[in-house]
């Protein structure tokens, strides 16, 4: 008796987790910053680093990356950095998402030219296309010179 006590105990509890997890499961769906730092991922040496490039068919630059990315999930943004930058939200790091942009500045003035733009990954990390030598990888952001930008929240 005390066997079939134990066993209906363990099924009891595994079908209420069960049905909470497939529950939670079913009703989560990634968001566009997840989707976007994930897919962004699938690259990292994969696609080379080409000037002017914004396909993986032939390579990406910095720009051409963060386009693709973000059309790849119905978000049409600029094609090059500057422009991205002029058409995001700026906001803090301590706010930024994974999947919002880290744009580089040629100078401490948070309104300076941008130079190079990649996909924020959270923590001090991103993933962008760097150059023919190294094409597009994971990184430490390297400069104090950088603004979070998103579209999404």
């Amino acid at each position: 008796m005390a066997v079939r006590h134990k066993v209906g105990t363990i099924a009891g509890t595994m079908a209420v987790t069960l049905a909470f997890f497939s529950g939670t499961a079913s009703a989560h769906t990634l968001s566009f910053n997840q989707k976007a730092a994930s897919y962004v991922k699938t690259f990292i040496g994969r696609v080379p680093y080409t000037y002017g490039g914004s396909s993986p068919a032939t390579g990406f630059d910095c720009s051409g990356l963060t386009h693709y990315v973000y059309g790849h999930y119905g978000k049409w943004i600029p094609r090059t950095a500057e422009e991205q930058f002029q058409r995001f939200r700026r906001e803090s790091r301590s706010v930024a998402w994974g999947g919002d942009l880290v744009f580089f500045h040629e100078n401490s003035n948070p309104n300076s030219y941008v130079y190079h733009v990649g996909i924020y990954e959270g923590g001090n990390h991103m993933v962008s296309a760097t150059d023919p030598a190294q094409g597009i990888i994971w990184q430490t952001i390297w400069s104090p010179d950088v603004t979070f930008g998103t579209i999404t929240h």
